[in-house]
């Protein structure tokens, strides 16, 4: 199985300026979570970044698989298919007060 993540700004000095890190898994379909662990193997720290103590997003952190949001569908456990496109999207706040 092959997946695409899609590394945001803020974290490319994490994986050497790739925008896009090939994924690659010997079963069929693997979870997002799983995903995020063998991506912090090849580029250290990007799970601290991507996932808190609990294994679970951070809440300034977005995941969409395949433009949908996992929060909506199974979280970190939502299922990736073969060549399924992650991307890491950090959350935008601000505004007055």
């Amino acid at each position: 199985m092959n997946a695409v993540v899609i590394i945001p700004s803020p974290l490319r000095n994490l994986t050497n300026g790739e925008r896009k890190v090939n994924i690659k898994i010997e079963e069929t379909t693997s979870s997002v979570e799983k995903i995020i662990v063998i991506l912090d193997k090849l580029y250290p720290g990007i799970l601290t970044k991507v996932l808190d103590e609990d294994n679970q997003l951070h809440k300034y952190v977005n995941i969409f698989l395949d433009g949908e949001d996992i929060r909506y569908l199974d979280g970190v456990n939502t299922n990736v298919s073969d060549e399924g496109e992650l991307s890491i999207v950090p959350a935008v706040a601000g505004g007055l007060y």
